[in-house]
């Protein structure tokens, strides 16, 4: 009988007594799972970070421990004594930096950057739409200084949530892993949900910020990028960037090595792989690591939902940042740009593309805005990950 009743005692349905607070976790993840199952919201994400927070939050299972990665150091004992959980080891990968970089590997591959390069004036609206981040980080920061700390974020933490405003997961899961690990799981809920509510969130933006003849404004025709142009590019853009923004070499070194196997016409096999096999690999083991940092503890609090808050500001600045800086060139401008595809400078591509394509023929029905919306997104991509690096580069502990 003594033993029966040291197994209950083991058991998860015992321990969740003096864990009720896993039972909201549990009905947050059926959210996400909800959101990405149901409403097919960002689901390749959603819902492995869901079955990852279920996964952390399990009484007694012991697959995360976050005092390992405490202090922004890893306890590498913890390895070595057989002590460390499952997520733990999937985890180091989140740690180092190495999943966001590989899949912004398979993210080069899947992009195209022609639009930009035929258009060179979509990277402006692009870098316009990173405006978002820094005005998040800088009411963050500011609000934590004039409370003398008592509400809001320190810097670093207000740099990592500003991330949010870029639209782009990998980005914001990276430089929070740098400069706020403790905020890791917040952050990149709010970064994803926030990318699949996209189609949501925008449209009354670009509608507020322009008017029904802005909006039916017809583009010309993108004019065709020869294929040792888009060769160059990649290789181009490596060298400028890592030169200008050293801290963001790893993110932009690797989307554009990705995009170099797709369009240099030899690398087809590798090409394939890292849009297919490594990216689905990669997002699974992102999404069960980045999921399991959302414990109870971490999670349950103030914070969380003050980044909540703050996000969808970040984003919205960002939606808008990029329509008022088309609208601002279209007075020195004789070939007029639809503000529209302004709001694709966030780096949800290529949803937020196909955000100002609807919207645009909504008003105009022979408007087709979606070539011309890629330029800024695709821009958006490379521009949140140098945003990123810049913040890296002033915050970094």
């Amino acid at each position: 009988m003594e033993a029966l009743i040291d197994f209950l005692k083991q058991t998860g349905f015992y321990q969740i007594g003096q864990n009720w607070q896993c039972l909201i976790m549990f009905a947050i993840a059926g959210v996400l799972l909800y959101l990405g199952i149901k409403r097919k919201f960002e689901p390749l994400l959603l819902v492995p970070i869901a079955v990852g927070m279920i996964l952390t939050n399990l009484p007694g299972a012991n697959m995360y421990h976050s005092e390992i990665f405490a202090g922004g150091h890893v306890d590498w004992s913890a390895f070595a004594s057989g002590s460390a959980g499952l997520i733990d080891i999937l985890y180091i990968g989140v740690k180092l930096g190495i999943y966001p970089c590989l899949i912004f590997i398979g993210v080069g591959a899947m992009t195209d950057f022609s639009p930009m390069i035929a258009n060179p004036r979509s990277m402006l609206l692009g870098a316009a739409a990173q405006i978002g981040i820094f005005m998040t980080y800088a009411a963050a920061n500011g609000l934590f200084k004039l409370t003398n700390g008592s509400v809001g974020f320190t810097a670093q933490q207000s740099g990592a949530i500003g991330i949010i405003g870029g639209a782009d997961g990998p980005t914001a899961i990276y430089t929070a892993t740098k400069l706020a690990p403790e905020l890791l799981g917040p952050i990149a809920i709010a970064a994803y949900c926030y990318m699949a509510l996209v189609p949501f969130i925008q449209p009354p933006i670009m509608k507020l910020l322009t008017t029904k003849k802005e909006r039916a404004i017809e583009m010309k025709q993108l004019r065709p990028v020869s294929k040792k142009m888009r060769i160059i590019f990649p290789i181009v853009m490596i060298i400028f960037v890592s030169l200008l923004v050293p801290s963001a070499a790893p993110l932009v070194g690797c989307l554009m090595f990705g995009n170099l196997l797709r369009e240099c016409g030899v690398t087809e096999r590798l090409s394939k792989t890292v849009q297919n096999e490594l990216m689905n690999i990669v997002t699974v083991l992102l999404g069960i690591s980045v999921g399991a940092t959302a414990t109870a503890a971490n999670f349950l609090n103030w914070q969380t939902l003050l980044i909540l808050a703050i996000g969808i500001v970040a984003f919205s600045f960002g939606t808008a940042g990029g329509v008022l800086l088309a609208k601002f060139m279209n007075l020195f401008t004789k070939n007029k740009i639809n503000p529209l595809i302004g709001s694709a400078g966030v780096s949800a591509v290529p949803m937020a593309a196909r955000v100002s394509q609807k919207v645009g023929q909504e008003e105009n029905p022979g408007n087709f805005l979606l070539m011309h919306a890629m330029g800024p997104n695709v821009s958006g991509v490379i521009g949140s990950a140098i945003a990123a690096g810049v913040l890296l580069s002033l915050l970094s502990r």
